[in-house]
């Protein structure tokens, strides 16, 4: 077995115990493998030993990826970055959902960027912290942005997403994400996705209802030099 093998199939592991000690099933799990700052060649990889879904935090290395592995039809591709306005377009041609979608003017030049009659998966970013200048919407300005993607055509609203805040413990952000994608749902019932946990916090991610993991360097291993 590989390396890469090998990390994979001990997160899976590991995601498997937390999902049944709390008392959900594993398969209701999705496991999206981070390939920031990683070459396409490590995609083809994960590929083979059966990785269907990956992410990206930035537009340019997502579009090229793409772009290379055009031949691989059945990944999905996740953009999990901060999202600036002009590169919408950009990140429509290339991804499958836009987990950080924090304002109204972002969902409208995604939905703008539109150019058949597919449609985008995209989350609600929540910011669970106290810096404004962070991604995300307040808590409390997240229902308004869910319903203004509502109104888009073009976009699919499925959920929310939030990087737990370094001080403060996951289990206490999380179940305040957890809150917040109650309320969401209870706009519209079929946003039922929760992204949330990275290697350091999946386990408690998977305790308050996460349904898609963000899953980086413990699989992929360290990022290259790019020096």
């Amino acid at each position: 077995m590989s390396e890469l093998a090998a990390r994979l199939s001990a997160i899976d592991a590991r995601i498997a115990d937390a999902a049944r000690a709390a008392g959900r099933d594993p398969g209701e799990l999705t496991r999206i493998v981070v390939t920031k700052f990683h070459p396409a060649s490590l995609v083809t990889e994960l590929h083979a030993l059966g990785v269907r879904e990956v992410g990206e935090n930035r537009q340019q290395e997502l579009s090229a990826k793409r772009d290379e592995l055009g031949s691989l039809g059945d990944l999905r591709w996740h953009f999990i970055g901060q999202a600036q306005t002009n590169k919408a377009s950009a990140i429509r041609r290339s991804a499958d959902a836009v987990h950080s979608v924090d304002r109204e003017r972002l969902a409208d030049a995604l939905h703008r960027a539109a150019t058949d009659d597919d449609l985008l998966d995209v989350l609600v970013q929540i910011n669970l912290t106290e810096d404004s200048g962070r991604g995300g919407v307040t808590p409390a300005a997240a229902p308004r942005l869910a319903e203004h993607i509502m109104g888009l055509s073009s976009l699919r609203l499925r959920g929310v997403m939030a990087v737990a805040p370094l001080d403060e413990t996951p289990e206490s952000a999380f179940a305040r994400l957890r809150a917040v994608a109650d309320e969401i749902r209870r706009i519209d019932a079929r946003a039922d996705w929760i992204s949330a946990g990275m290697t350091g916090d999946f386990t408690e991610a998977i305790a308050a209802g996460a349904t898609h993991l963000r899953i980086g360097s413990a699989i992929t291993g360290p990022r290259p030099d790019r020096g």
